[in-house]
């Protein structure tokens, strides 16, 4: 089968998937968030939105939306901390759009307040939106090529025997022919992503909105095999037993923006994740928490946003984009469209 099916199953199965049945978050999981690292990351998101709310002209009522928001840790730090500003919470319509019945379990019990639920972004009402997108962009299922021989083939999932293994099939035409490349360069699409991105454009171009996405990935695209699995915070193989792994790809930005910008929306250039959240102000935040905590807990509060920033660690690797609807002002931090 082909690799995004075979990623969807691993993902997705109602039964047997890795966000159905396992407990992917945390430290008894295979990976941690930055929402769950240090709650000042939600807090300063929630910051963000409140600034994105103001420059949209404060409607009296609006979509606040997250997509895949995990066990809920980030919507509820942003909740937080948007209480501080009169008017947000009032306006907020809460919407969650997450696939997985047992997330959204613990994410109702995470989320103080009402919320909706959703399984896609097209069933959230139309209106004016804040949407936030957290590391949901590297879970969705992509396509791969690889050159041989000059010629594209497309990779997919078979048996070799009894086990899996991962093969080559003809599907040149898949893999857009007359794409550049030299042998052994492996060529990534990723058509539900841009998908949904350009369905979060439309939503802009048809309502005063803006959109925050961050996630890891670059920012050019570019040839490159970024497929990976997790489990228990070490990597294995990517065809290591399937649903029991988190399978991920880098987020390919250019092909990001181009899709959101063919929905109709105005896109910034995206950041690293470092220089975002210094200029949101982690640093002053970080020191308030801490000067009113015990030692530990201070330590903890230092080491975590040395996590979300130092350039050896989250900060660079991670990016941020922003998107808006074409009349609304430029969105701080980033520069012009």
């Amino acid at each position: 089968m082909r690799l995004d099916r075979y990623m969807a199953l691993c993902l997705g199965h109602p039964l047997h998937g890795y966000y159905m049945a396992r407990e992917a978050f945390g430290e008894e999981g295979d990976f941690i968030t930055a929402p769950e690292i240090s709650q000042v990351f939600g807090e300063l998101i929630g910051i963000w939105c409140v600034a994105a709310w103001h420059a949209m002209g404060a409607p009296a009522l609006f979509n606040l939306v997250e997509l895949g928001p995990g066990r809920g840790a980030l919507m509820s730090d942003m909740l937080r901390a948007a209480k501080a500003m009169p008017g947000f919470l009032t306006a907020a319509k809460i919407h969650l759009v997450e696939m997985s019945p047992r997330l959204r379990r613990i994410q109702h019990e995470t989320i103080a307040g009402e919320a909706t639920w959703h399984e896609m972004l097209a069933t959230v009402p139309e209106g004016p939106m804040v949407l936030v997108a957290n590391e949901l962009f590297d879970a969705i299922p992509i396509r791969q090529f690889e050159r041989r021989d000059g010629r594209w083939l497309e990779r997919s999932v078979g048996l070799a025997g009894e086990s899996l293994a991962i093969g080559l099939t003809d599907a040149e035409t898949a893999a857009r022919q007359g794409a550049p490349g030299k042998d052994g360069d492996v060529l990534e699409f990723a058509p539900a992503r841009t998908a949904i991105a350009g369905e979060i454009g439309a939503r802009l171009a048809r309502h005063p909105g803006a959109a925050l996405i961050i996630d890891y990935g670059h920012l050019v695209s570019a040839p490159g095999d970024t497929l990976q699995a997790l489990r228990k915070h070490r990597h294995v193989p990517v065809i290591d037993a399937p649903g029991e792994c988190d399978l991920t790809s880098h987020v390919d930005f250019e092909a990001l923006t181009n899709a959101l910008r063919q929905g109709g929306a105005a896109v910034w250039p995206a950041i690293a994740q470092r220089a975002f959240l210094l200029a949101m102000g982690i640093e002053p935040r970080t020191a308030a928490l801490a000067a009113r905590a015990d030692t530990r807990m201070a330590d903890m509060l230092q080491r975590a946003m040395a996590r979300l920033v130092d350039e050896s660690q989250m900060g660079n690797l991670f990016k941020v984009i922003a998107a808006t609807s074409p009349e609304v002002a430029t969105p701080y931090p980033f520069g012009k469209a």
